[in-house]
């Protein structure tokens, strides 16, 4: 009698675990096909400056690429000056352009090329709450002062209405310094990217919208595109390719596209375009995202230009399924990868709105296509 309930115990037990185990999410699998260096992932906490931090840590990647040296950038650097210009852009079409918090990668070269580069410490960029970046209250006021300055009170501008809109980011921000330490030598800003060999003109954005035509250079039509920078155009499968070639080849790239799309889940560390319900347990078979389809969703608005991230890798899943590796800047305690999160090449493929890369990453004949020398 002992004897057979034990060996029913034993039973229950095993199919018990057995049971379970069938139940377990199977979860995700990553294995890292090309892992590049990069610097360490940084926090935009309450600000739409997503932007400058993955075009910084872009840069910051580039300089160990080029010169394997580490830096920790100022990304507000970039933020302040491209404040003042917004500023002039906006009063100078009297208040029919786009002012906000948001831009586009081409910004931060754009700053880089008047005003060089300086480190964090040089430039916090954060004189109200050191640590803690919230600019909900510093955009309103800027944006208050243009909706004054325009309306022109005394009939024309006066001459001082920018030095004023300039004390008030010297107020949030900081002042900007005129020269940074490097290597225990102080060096102004232009001379920093002398020193590094950093050269503007070597980067170039990509996209890819059927209703330009292919190989040519277009403005961009989303609203961050605020200073009417070119891009070039290439088919779907190209742009997919130049990405692929890049980080092959040990460059990284800057990611612009839509993360509203709720197959994007930072949280759990993936985004995926399935063709069923959207699930984040375990792989699954995702969609054949056309250039038709693309299309059609930049379109009718579905696809927007909402965030920027620093693409950093490949990696493919346990059913071989290729990803992205993917940082980010919500901090690196903001999912249980250290803010890094895997986009499949479906959700690249619909939701990437633009890229930048260095000219040389892209294949040669993609290259000849387009004339970049």
């Amino acid at each position: 009698m002992k004897t057979k309930n034990l060996f029913g115990i034993i039973f229950i037990l095993f199919l018990s675990l057995h049971l379970f185990a069938q139940e377990e999410p199977v979860g995700y699998k990553f294995t890292d096909i090309t892992n590049i260096q990069v610097s360490s992932v940084k926090d935009q906490q309450n600000t739409g400056t997503c932007w400058s931090f993955s075009t910084t840590s872009f840069i910051e990647a580039e300089l160990l690429r080029l010169n394997k040296h580490e830096y920790d950038l100022s990304e507000m650097y970039f933020v302040r000056f491209a404040y003042e210009e917004k500023a002039l852009d906006y009063v100078r079409y009297q208040g029919k352009a786009n002012f906000g918090e948001g831009g586009q990668a081409h910004d931060v070269l754009n700053q880089i090329k008047k005003y060089g580069f300086v480190t964090q410490q040089a430039y916090p960029g954060n004189e109200y709450d050191p640590g803690n970046y919230k600019h909900r209250e510093l955009d309103k006021i800027l944006k208050a002062i243009l909706e004054v300055v325009i309306t022109k009170p005394n009939k024309k501008l006066t001459s001082v209405w920018f030095k004023a809109y300039q004390a008030v980011l010297d107020t949030y921000l900081g002042i900007i310094p005129e020269k940074t330490e490097v290597n225990k030598e102080l060096i102004t800003p232009l001379d920093f990217v002398k020193k590094e060999k950093f050269n503007i003109d070597d980067y170039v954005e990509l996209t890819s919208f059927t209703h330009h035509p292919m190989y040519s250079k277009i403005i961009l039509e989303v609203p961050d595109n605020w200073s009417h920078d070119y891009y070039y155009n290439v088919p779907l499968d190209e742009f997919i390719s130049v990405m692929n070639s890049a980080l092959k080849s040990g460059y990284t790239f800057v990611w612009d596209g839509d993360v509203g799309y709720e197959g994007f889940s930072h949280k759990n560390e993936v985004a995926i375009v399935p063709e069923g319900t959207v699930e984040f347990t375990s792989p699954q078979k995702e969609k054949d995202v056309s250039a038709d389809y693309r299309q059609l969703e930049f379109d009718n608005l579905t696809t927007t230009d909402d965030h920027l991230m620093h693409i950093t890798g490949l990696a493919e899943d346990q059913k071989g399924t290729i990803y992205y590796k993917t940082k980010n800047s919500w901090g690196d305690d903001s999912n249980d990868l250290g803010g890094y999160l895997y986009m499949s090449e479906s959700f690249l493929r619909l939701n990437t709105i633009a890229i930048m890369v260095h000219k040389d990453a892209i294949p040669k004949i993609i290259k000849e296509k387009l004339g970049i020398k």
